[in-house]
C-alpha cells in the first residue's frame, strides 16, 4: 500500500511517500480502507521530534480516519466489511492514518455520519472528541453556564463552540475580527478580538474556559473564572497554571472513544454540528498540508484525500 512515512524527525520535508506492506487485522481489530485523513497539530508536533508517541517500526503520522471497513478480525461484532466509518484509532499510539489502510480495534471507530463526505468526516474525530471530552466529560457543561473557548475558529475551537452551544451554554469565543461572522453562524453568543486588547478585560465571569492556545492564556484565564469554575488546558501540561484557590485546573489528553463518536455523529445528524474544512490536498502533498497547518492561519481543518 501507499503511505507517507517519516524518514527522520524534522520539518515537513521529512514526509516521504513509500510503498509498504499492508497490515492485517488481528483479534478484535478491523482493516479500514482510508478515504480521507484529517491533519492535526499533533501530526506536525510529533513529526518534528517523535516525542510522546509509541511509534511502530515505520513511523506514519495521522490519527483522523474516514473510510470503509475492508476486513474484520476474529471476535469483531460491531462492524462489518463495507461499513463506512470514522474514528481516531489508537491515540496516543501510532495509527498511521497517512496511508491507504489502517488497522485498529473495532471500537475505536463508529459509523460515519451519512450526511458528511469522507473529507468532512475526517475533519471530525480528534478535534471533536477533544472538544467533547473537555466540555462534556471533564467540565460537565450544563445549560446556562458561560463557556469561554480560546482560538474559537481553529480545528478544536469551532467544534467546541458548537458542542457547548448544543449543551445549552452561553458561548464566548476569542478569534480575529475577520472570523466573527462565521463563528456567530456556528452559534457563538459573544466574540472577542484578541488582537484588539486583553480578553480578560472584555469577558465577564465564566464557568468554563477551554484553552486551545497555551502560554500565558491559562494564567490570564484564571482572572475570568468564577469560584468553582474549571479551566481545561489542551496544548501541554506545561501550560497549566499553578494552583488557584476556588477553581479547578488541569490538562486533558484525548482518548479513543466510540461512545463519544456516536454522540458527535448524533449532533451532526440533528444539524447541530458541522465541521469546517479549510483545505483538501492529496496524500502526496502531506508536506504541504503540514506547512499550511504550522502557519496557524487555517479556519477549521486541513484534510488529505487518499485515493
Amino acid at each position: 500500500m501507499r503511505a507517507v512515512v517519516v524518514s527522520e524527525w524534522g520539518g515537513p520535508e521529512v514526509l516521504v511517500e513509500r510503498e509498504i506492506e499492508r497490515p492485517e487485522p488481528g483479534l478484535g481489530e478491523v482493516l479500514v480502507r482510508v478515504r480521507a485523513a484529517g491533519v492535526n497539530p499533533a501530526d506536525w508536533k510529533t513529526r518534528a521530534s517523535g516525542a510522546l508517541i509509541d511509534w511502530a517500526e515505520t513511523p506514519i503520522v495521522g490519527w483522523d480516519v474516514s473510510g470503509t471497513v475492508e476486513a474484520v478480525g476474529p471476535g469483531v461484532t460491531v462492524l462489518s466489511p463495507g461499513d463506512e466509518v470514522f474514528g481516531m484509532p489508537s491515540f496516543p499510539k501510532q495509527a498511521g492514518a497517512y496511508a491507504e489502510y489502517v488497522t485498529a480495534p473495532a471500537r475505536h471507530f463508529a459509523p460515519k455520519p451519512a450526511t458528511l463526505s469522507h473529507e468532512e468526516a475526517a475533519a471530525l474525530p480528534l478535534a471533536a472528541l477533544t472538544a467533547w471530552q473537555a466540555l462534556v466529560d471533564t467540565a460537565q457543561v450544563t445549560p446556562g453556564q458561560r463557556v469561554l473557548v480560546h482560538a474559537a475558529a481553529g480545528g478544536v475551537g469551532h467544534l467546541a463552540v458548537q458542542i457547548a452551544k448544543a449543551r445549552g451554554a452561553y458561548v464566548i469565543g476569542t478569534a480575529s475580527a475577520a472570523k466573527h461572522e462565521l463563528l456567530r453562524s456556528l452559534g457563538a453568543d459573544e466574540l472577542i478580538d484578541y488582537r484588539a486588547g486583553a480578553f480578560e478585560d472584555a469577558v465577564g465571569e465564566v464557568d468554563v474556559v477551554l484553552d486551545n492556545v497555551g502560554g500565558d492564556t491559562g494564567p490570564r484565564s484564571l482572572k475570568v473564572l468564577r469560584p468553582g469554575g474549571r479551566l481545561v488546558t489542551l496544548p501541554s501540561p506545561d501550560d497549566v497554571p499553578g494552583e488557584a484557590e476556588g477553581v479547578c485546573t488541569g490538562w486533558m489528553l484525548v482518548e479513543p472513544d466510540r461512545q463519544g463518536l456516536l454522540e458527535i455523529a448524533a449532533l451532526v445528524a440533528d444539524g447541530r454540528l458541522r465541521p469546517l474544512v479549510d483545505t483538501v490536498l492529496p496524500l502526496s502533498e502531506a508536506a504541504k498540508a503540514h506547512q499550511l497547518g504550522e502557519q496557524g492561519r487555517t479556519t477549521g481543518k486541513i484534510v488529505l484525500t487518499v485515493d
